[in-house]
């Protein structure tokens, strides 16, 4: 009978694994939909209470306020238009803690102008009051390079301080 309960303990054991990767899989992509729907008031209850955000060039927000302010502000523009589509996610659990990284390709429109954008995301996720939630989020531009400038020349960033995450991002003038 020993054995039995070890078994049963070990699948269980998997099936928490397997329902925590699907949940912090499930967090990736509902982030996702929430910036290609125009969603922002959706994105801040996907972080912890504590969290950080860090999209480089783009900007830095710390706590559920300023990321809330972050994202009105990026995806409140009438103008601009964004869709993302994020690939290769991995994510490493242990306990209730786990780090994440994908990759993710932009479609914005900025000023008129059509942008190709290639980043990456590193996550730290936290299980908080039972669900899994990001504690922090960097996006690392990889290229942000008008369309018809195309990105085959040499990867590069070009960005304004007032530029938006996930590849809304705004030129240099």
């Amino acid at each position: 009978m020993g054995d039995l309960a070890a078994r049963v303990a070990a699948l269980e054991a998997e099936v928490q694994r397997l329902r925590d990767r699907q949940e912090i899989e499930d967090l990736r992509l509902r982030y996702h939909a929430a910036v290609n729907e125009r969603r922002p008031e959706a994105i801040a209850p996907l972080f912890a209470r504590g969290a950080r955000l860090d999209f480089g060039p783009l900007g830095r927000a710390s706590g559920p306020r300023e990321i809330e302010a972050f994202f009105a502000a990026t995806l409140g523009d009438p103008a601009s238009f964004v869709k993302q589509f994020i690939h290769n996610h991995l994510v490493e659990i242990d306990g209730d803690r786990a780090r994440g990284t994908s990759y993710l390709e932009a479609r914005p429109v900025y000023r008129g102008e059509s942008f190709l954008v290639a980043a990456r995301y590193d996550d730290a996720y936290a299980r908080e009051d039972g669900r899994w939630r990001f504690q922090e989020m960097a996006m690392t531009p990889i290229f942000i390079v008008p369309l018809r400038e195309g990105w085959a020349e040499e990867p590069r960033v070009r960005v304004g301080p007032a530029s938006s995450p996930g590849g809304t991002a705004r030129p240099r003038d």
